[in-house]
């Protein structure tokens, strides 16, 4: 189990899902998660869910009608307008300058030049995932992209991230920020390009059978690797994610 109280910059943080039905989905997450739910209004009726587990943020969703549903994730930065910055040069699209969450937060939200949103934190009061690397929680998180080496070229560029490529797996490379791992690239030329966040899940093969139950889709898995088990979905109201079965980092 991983408790954090901080992050260093360039690590995945924070998980967000941007939902056209909060309840629905709060429902669907409880079920297949276990989570519980801190709900903190945001103004104008809004409502932001902090997820927890054990009295823990884990992650968070939202309502909001204007886009698909869709999970946004998020990297820590040292400094989310010179990250930015760094992004605009580098050759992303800068999809949201940074801005003042309250008092607990700066971000941004930027496109690599493959078209996959990012959002960039700089953290104040709320430092993302205060637990992470456990069943209901947060423990990776994949790009999917139609040009690896472009992506790779730029996130090397903005977080100084490095990539290994693992042998026999389709031209999969594991990211590593300093001496750790922090997600993967998948090279894939159909579908849209984007990130998808995996959750830890006692039982990804138990998972397989109740999310269709739950409303939701099972579109891939399980995929056997010699660590664990991967099965990826997306909930009812259509937004993808992963859940992962296995050996999980400290």
């Amino acid at each position: 189990m991983g408790e954090r109280t901080s992050y260093p910059p360039g690590t995945f943080s924070w998980a967000e899902l941007v939902t056209s039905d909060a309840g629905a989905a709060k429902a669907f997450y409880t079920s297949l998660l276990g989570w519980d739910y801190d709900d903190q209004p945001v103004g104008d009726e809004a409502v932001y869910s902090m997820a927890t587990r054990d009295g823990k943020h884990v992650a968070a969703l939202f309502r909001d009608d204007s886009q698909p549903p869709h999970w946004n994730c998020y990297v820590t930065v040292a400094s989310a307008d010179a990250a930015t910055a760094k992004a605009k040069d580098a050759g992303g699209n800068v999809l949201a300058e940074p801005f003042d969450v309250m008092d607990v937060g700066r971000m941004s939200v930027i496109a690599d030049p493959t078209g996959a949103g990012l959002c960039l934190w700089e953290p104040r009061q709320h430092i993302g995932a205060q637990l992470v690397n456990t069943p209901g929680a947060l423990t990776w998180n994949d790009l999917i992209t139609p040009d690896a080496e472009a992506a790779m070229s730029f996130y090397g560029t903005v977080f100084g991230w490095e990539f290994e490529e693992i042998p026999q797996a389709e031209g999969y490379r594991v990211i590593k920020n300093g001496d750790r791992t922090n997600g993967g690239v998948f090279p894939r030329a159909d579908g849209p390009p984007g990130w998808i966040p995996y959750f830890g899940h006692a039982a990804v093969d138990r998972a397989i059978e109740e999310v269709p139950d739950l409303g939701g889709q099972v579109l891939n898995g399980p995929v056997r690797m010699p660590q664990g088990t991967i099965g990826v979905f997306t909930d009812p109201q259509g937004a993808v994610f992963s859940l992962w079965t296995g050996e999980y980092q400290d």
